[in-house]
């Protein structure tokens, strides 16, 4: 029996991490969606609340702060931003796991598009986690078109 390459495995581990991130994103659609935005904005308050009075300028809990105060106007995006994009990386990690060779370019293009926005995004809201996000995509793509040749 042949061990898997490298590469193989590698496609694997890769695919797993990114149907993993969307099934969160599409769980986190569903919850912005239903939840009403108090009940999210107060999680978000008790969620850092300790975290704030031992750092007052802790980075994380002013960002989650900061996303979910004006939630009442971006619901609606940030809901279908993340359903839709979760559901389509799910579908395409599961036919890519299959190995169903119309995903692997239907992959590269879904994911070169959304490197394009995240680079834009980056041009006026840059973060760290935006970048390691857009590296990591950048690292699927590359993964995917390797496999996709073999």
């Amino acid at each position: 029996m042949d061990e898997p390459r490298l590469v193989d495995r590698t496609f694997g581990v890769a695919m797993v991490l990114k149907g993993l991130h969307g099934l969160i994103e599409t769980i986190g659609g569903i919850l912005l969606m239903v939840l009403p935005v108090s009940a999210i904005d107060n999680a978000a308050v008790r969620l850092t609340r300790v975290e704030l009075s031992e750092d007052s300028h802790d980075f994380f809990a002013h960002n989650l702060l900061r996303l979910t105060a004006d939630l009442q106007h971006t619901r609606t995006f940030g809901a279908i931003y993340l359903l839709s994009h979760g559901l389509v990386k799910v579908v395409l990690v599961i036919a890519l796991l299959r190995r169903q060779r119309w995903a692997y370019p239907a992959m590269l293009a879904f994911l070169v598009a959304f490197i394009a926005y995240q680079c834009y995004r980056m041009t006026y809201a840059p973060s760290i986690g935006l970048v390691l996000l857009t590296v990591f995509d950048a690292f699927v793509v590359w993964i995917v078109w390797v496999e996709y040749r073999a």
